[in-house]
């Protein structure tokens, strides 16, 4: 994974409550084991219509937004406990998710997939998605070595898991972080010989 210390990015607003991961990542595209090319499918049944055109009111089909920071509503990744809605989300770009609440499958799916979830309160999101909606250029910057995120609208501390953030820092996953440790690994199974 790519190590993950500032991100500063225009941010894409999508204030729907309750996105669960088959609106994220439908059911018919989860054959591919490969996290590659997840991001063409992201939230298919609405970015494209039917006849497979894109929808223009979808809002990652608008030139208006752009960025690396997805502003969610309430209740971001519920439903089933699919990781690929966290490959389809990275694979597409985003190495922010911010929401008032996450399911927690889906939490550890995205930091374990290199994309850092940032839950704030609900009040805290409405001024984001609100100004963000009317100030599309607007950037945010998230420090993870402070835990902060700063907005237009104003800076919040975020809550992280001590060892995710570790790994995020680092561009660890689990094994690439036991890897890390071989060295004292080897020196404790020398000890027992």
């Amino acid at each position: 994974m790519t190590p993950f210390k500032i991100v500063t990015s225009r941010a894409i607003p999508l204030p729907v409550e309750n996105i669960d991961t088959d609106q994220i990542i439908p059911a018919r595209f989860l054959k591919a084991t490969d996290k590659k090319g997840f991001g063409d499918n992201l939230f298919r049944d609405w970015r494209y219509e039917k006849n497979g055109s894109p929808n223009d009111s979808f809002v990652l089909n608008s030139t208006k937004y752009r960025g690396q920071i997805l502003i969610a509503g309430d209740n971001f990744g519920c439903g089933s406990s699919r990781e690929h809605a966290a490959w389809a989300l990275a694979d597409y770009g985003f190495k922010v998710i911010i929401s008032s609440f996450f399911a927690d499958i889906f939490k550890g799916n995205a930091l374990n997939n290199g994309m850092l979830p940032i839950q704030v309160s609900a009040d805290f999101l409405k001024r984001i998605i609100t100004h963000v909606e009317e100030n599309p250029i607007a950037e945010l910057t998230v420090n993870l070595e402070t835990q902060t995120l700063e907005t237009p609208v104003g800076t919040v501390d975020f809550d992280i898991d001590p060892y995710k953030k570790l790994c995020l820092i680092n561009g660890y996953d689990d094994i690439e972080f036991l890897i890390s440790k071989s060295d004292k690994i080897k020196a404790f199974e020398a000890q027992l010989d």
